[in-house]
């Protein structure tokens, strides 16, 4: 497979689902000099939404993530893909998973434009390193 595959650390937290709550965040990570390699938002619950963060620096995150107030889940791994766009590039990824007997929990997968496109791919954790070895991961 000619993508690259990384183990990543991400954490998420669960925040009022109300307007400007996630500029804030991104804000102060911002401002922090904080890096996301990947960042996803949706409603989870009454009145609430969970935010994923994946950061380049997991320490440098954790520390601004911190001072901006929010209480972080514990340190969880998942997967980053990246590589060429093209017709079934994400089949390809679960199709490897499926050989290897991983489930796959969720993805997420987009073009990102110029001919590349990156997913963030979760699994459960005690298939983290079935599912690395499955896509040839560092």
């Amino acid at each position: 497979m000619a993508d690259e595959v990384r183990k990543i650390d991400y954490y998420y937290c669960s925040v009022p689902d109300k307007a400007g709550e996630a500029a804030r965040i991104l804000g102060a990570l911002h401002e922090a000099g904080v890096n996301l390699l990947g960042f996803s938002g949706f409603p989870h619950g009454a009145r609430r939404a969970q935010l994923d963060f994946l950061p380049e620096n997991p320490a440098l995150f954790t520390q601004a993530a911190r001072r901006a107030g929010l209480k972080l889940s514990k340190k969880k791994t998942g997967l980053l893909v990246q590589g060429e766009d093209r017709p079934g590039a994400v089949a390809s990824v679960f199709a490897l998973l499926a050989a290897a007997g991983v489930n796959v929990t969720a993805m997420q997968a987009i073009s990102a434009g110029a001919g590349r496109y990156a997913g963030i791919l979760w699994v459960k954790a005690a298939d983290v390193r079935k599912a690395t070895k499955a896509l040839g991961a560092g």
